[in-house]
């Protein structure tokens, strides 16, 4: 199994490249998740946050629509109290609550055959049954990035919905950029998934990251 790199550790990363993150901390203790929620705004998100966590969801990691300080605090110590000892170092990662009505997903994957391949889908819960996705190999420029979203069969997602403004598409242009970009300046990058990536307010913004690495050590031969 590959290593990952812990979510906040991921979307620095991918950050670094242009794609848009929402403002998060990443704290040791329920106090300081309590100061940072109060600087961020609530609601928040709470997670625990680990390099050896990359399943979070399924383990009951994540706390949703923390409304006050009471509920940051205790949130942040029956996250704590879930950490098992191969999770090795751990914190929690408070984050604002963001939300819209669609949610789509984006990524990079190394393909065996031809090489690294970025990849633009609509996410949610009908993400399986709609199985509508387009890929391109890396590197993209701007031209490729409008194609992929252009290939999308539900376009109707993307114009305005439910009383929230259409896609900004060169703002999910950019997000797709910077992950071709991303994948380019870090050769052992096997694996990026940006899901969900929530459309808020018109513009894409990944709540949550995951990247893969090779284990080549850092500098080494790929």
């Amino acid at each position: 199994m590959c290593p990952t790199l812990s979510e906040a550790e991921s979307k620095r990363l991918l950050a670094a490249h242009g794609v848009p993150i929402a403002p998060e901390s990443v704290v040791d203790g329920p106090a300081e998740a309590v100061a940072a929620a109060e600087q961020l705004g609530f609601p928040v998100v709470a997670k625990l946050c680990g390099d050896a966590i990359a399943h979070k969801t399924e383990r009951g990691l994540v706390r949703l629509g923390l409304g006050d300080a009471d509920a940051v605090r205790r949130a942040a110590e029956e996250l704590l109290a879930a950490a098992r000892p191969d999770d090795g170092e751990v914190g929690v990662l408070v984050a604002p609550m963001v939300s819209g009505n669609r949610e789509l997903i984006a990524g990079l994957q190394r393909d065996p055959q031809f090489g690294m391949t970025v990849m633009l889908g609509v996410g949610g819960i009908l993400a399986e049954a709609l199985a509508d996705v387009a890929f391109r190999l890396v590197p993209i420029d701007r031209t490729d990035a409008h194609e992929m979203v252009e290939q999308l069969r539900t376009q109707a997602l993307l114009g305005e919905f439910r009383g929230e403004p259409e896609v900004d598409r060169e703002a999910l242009v950019d997000v797709l950029v910077g992950l071709s970009a991303a994948a380019e300046a870090t050769p052992r990058l096997v694996s990026a998934d940006l899901n969900p990536l929530i459309v808020h307010e018109g513009r894409p913004v990944a709540v949550d990251a995951l990247v893969e690495l090779d284990g080549t050590p850092e500098g080494g031969a790929a």
